[in-house]
C-alpha cells in the first residue's frame, strides 16, 4: 500500500528529472518554525537507545542536504476544550531522501524502517504509544525568500492541494541531521509472536531500547492526522491560543 501511495504521488509530480528551483539560497539547511524549539538531528531523536525527546514548546523542522538527502521533526500539542488539563501530543520524526521536480513540486520519501511516532494522552493513557512511523509526503511547490522582518531566509512549502504551511526559516548551514543512511532497519530474521503485539507504551522521553517496533497502533492514524493538519497549515486554529506558543 505504501508503494501505490508512492507511485500515485510521483505520478502526481508530473515529471521524473532532477530541477533546482531560482531561490536566494539553495535549500540546503535545517530549517525551522518561528519558536526554534524544534530541530532535527540528536536533539530530538536518539537511534541507539530508541527515544524520542520532547521539546520545549511545538513547532516543525526540515533539513535537506545538496545530494538530496532529508531529516523532518514536528512536535504537535492539541488542547482538549472540555478538559484544558488534559492536552494530548504527538512527536514524529523520519528521515530518508527527497527529489525535486521539473514543475516545482517535492517528494520526500523516508527509509521505511527508522521513521518513529510517539503519541502521549495522559488523561486517557498512563503511559505513551511509540510506533513506527512511515509516510511519504507531496509538496506542490516550495520557494525560499529572504524575510525582511526577521532578517532570516524563509522557506515556504505548499501541501499537494497547494494550501500553505507555516513558514520556516534557515537556522543551520549546514544542516543538523544524525547519518543520512538507515539507522535501524527492519530485522531479517523470520518474526516471532512477540512481534505482532501491539503497540509497544512508553513514558513520553523516557530511555527506551526495543530490536523490533510495532508499525502502529489502531485508531491512532486518525488522530494523528487532525494534529498534523492543524501543526502545518497556516489558518488560525482554537487550540494555539489555549496554549499560547508561537508556531
Amino acid at each position: 500500500m505504501r508503494v501505490d501511495l508512492a507511485a500515485t504521488l510521483i505520478l502526481l509530480a508530473s515529471s521524473i528529472q532532477y530541477t533546482t528551483a531560482a531561490n536566494v539560497t539553495s535549500l540546503e539547511g535545517t530549517w525551522t518554525s518561528k519558536s526554534e524549539t524544534v530541530v532535527t538531528g540528536p536533539d530530538i531523536y536518539d537511534p541507539v537507545g530508541e527515544r524520542l525527546i520532547e521539546p520545549r514548546l511545538p513547532g516543525t523542522a526540515f533539513s535537506f542536504t545538496n545530494d538530496g538527502y532529508y531529516e523532518e521533526a514536528i512536535y504537535v500539542v492539541v488542547g482538549n476544550p472540555t478538559t484544558p488539563e488534559c492536552p494530548s501530543a504527538v512527536i514524529l520524526w523520519q528521515h530518508g531522501k527527497y527529489t525535486l521536480y521539473d514543475n516545482g513540486s517535492m517528494i520526500l520519501f523516508p527509509f521505511d524502517s527508522d521513521g518513529r511516532k510517539l503519541w502521549s494522552d495522559p488523561c486517557k493513557q498512563k503511559k505513551s504509544i511509540y510506533t513506527r512511523y512511515n509516510q511519504t509526503e507531496l509538496y506542490r511547490s516550495w520557494d525560499i525568500v529572504k524575510d525582511d522582518y526577521r532578517g532570516q531566509f524563509r522557506l515556504n512549502l505548499y501541501k499537494f492541494d497547494g494550501a500553505p504551511m507555516n513558514p520556516l526559516y534557515l537556522t543551520y548551514k549546514p544542516p543538523q541531521m544524525l547519518p543520512t543512511t538507515t539507522l535501524n532497519p527492519f530485522p531479517t530474521a523470520a518474526p516471532t509472536p512477540a512481534a505482532s503485539t501491539p503497540a509497544a507504551k512508553i513514558k513520553r522521553s523516557i530511555e527506551m531500547f526495543q530490536s523490533a517496533l510495532p508499525d502502529g497502533a489502531p485508531g491512532l492514524d486518525l488522530w494523528w492526522w487532525i494534529a498534523l493538519a492543524m501543526t502545518l497549515n497556516g489558518t488560525g486554529l482554537s487550540w494555539r491560543g489555549d496554549f499560547g506558543y508561537p508556531q
